[in-house]
């Protein structure tokens, strides 16, 4: 069956007045050259709950190099990030049904990654917890444009969530370029059992992260230009130009992927969401960032 996909506006307008569903290659190469970061890179980061309960964890920005010399996935250049939140770990279903008021997810479990969900509805989730919080809503829910100044919760660019991802470092994934090694910290095709898994089960990366490879692919706040990389800023980058055909930047793979689509340099564009609101990938989720 052929599903059409909507764009960013469309889904945004549809799902301010829909109740919802109700319940119901090669492997990429590493970076190059050393880790350009602050000092305690190989150290966790300091964690903080934020007034839901959820733990976040406060990165120091710094510079990086980001990407990898498999097509698609470069060139490796270096990037300079502010210092910011991220999540520690994917939005559960439990925290996902407590904010928006519904269900969305193939495999039930209340610490499971949330998926099924559309790039704008996890927008307006991280709306959703900015409000329940006092914060400043980051995106505009008419035009998904997001607000980088405001204190609320956002998707991470994508050079944040691979500046989070690598910890440290440059090689295909944050402990090395031991393939070998990604089940002791990923749920991906090999070990997952074809089905998402509670968060935090397998080892957290250098700065203490978790589930930044495999279980879902996470949603960025980038729209997605396989060339971009070829004139993107060294300060900050945020993807390419938001427009009613975008596709947006999804991260890190997911259960049923192979090692190679679960590395931090992987990258790929993904529409929005469709026009049937029940159809959305039981492999996409997110988590949210904050600045710091």
């Amino acid at each position: 069956m052929h599903i059409k996909t909507m764009s960013v506006l469309s889904i945004l307008a549809l799902l301010a007045f829909a109740a919802g569903c109700g319940k119901s290659g090669s492997a990429p190469q590493a970076g190059g050259g050393e880790p350009v970061v602050n000092e305690q890179k190989a150290a966790a980061m300091p964690v903080v709950k934020d007034k839901s309960g959820i733990e976040m964890v406060q990165l120091p920005g710094g510079k990086f190099k980001m990407g990898s010399n498999t097509p698609g996935q470069g060139p490796i250049h270096e990037v300079t990030i502010k210092p910011f939140l991220i999540d520690k770990t994917e939005v559960t279903q439990a925290n996902f049904v407590k904010l928006m008021g519904k269900e969305k997810s193939r495999f039930k479990g209340d610490n499971n990654p949330v998926e099924q969900v559309p790039w704008a509805e996890a927008v307006m989730y991280c709306n959703a917890r900015s409000k329940a919080e006092g914060l400043t809503p980051c995106y505009n829910e008419d035009t998904g444009e997001c607000n980088f100044e405001a204190n609320g919760y956002r998707l991470p660019t994508e050079a944040e969530w691979e500046f989070a991802a690598r910890a440290g470092s440059d090689a295909e994934w944050s402990f090395g370029s031991n393939e070998r090694q990604l089940g002791d910290y990923a749920w991906i095709k090999d070990n997952s059992d074809n089905k998402t898994h509670p968060v935090a089960q397998k080892k957290p990366n250098a700065w203490g992260i978790c589930d930044m490879y495999g279980n879902v692919a996470e949603w960025t706040n980038d729209v997605f230009d396989e060339n971009y990389y070829k004139t993107s800023p060294a300060a900050d980058p945020r993807g390419g130009t938001l427009s009613d055909e975008a596709k947006f930047v999804i991260r890190g793979g997911a259960y049923r992927f192979e090692p190679a689509t679960c590395t931090s340099a992987w990258r790929q564009g993904e529409f929005p969401g469709t026009t049937d609101g029940c159809i959305n990938g039981d492999y996409l989720g997110f988590r949210c960032a904050r600045n710091k």
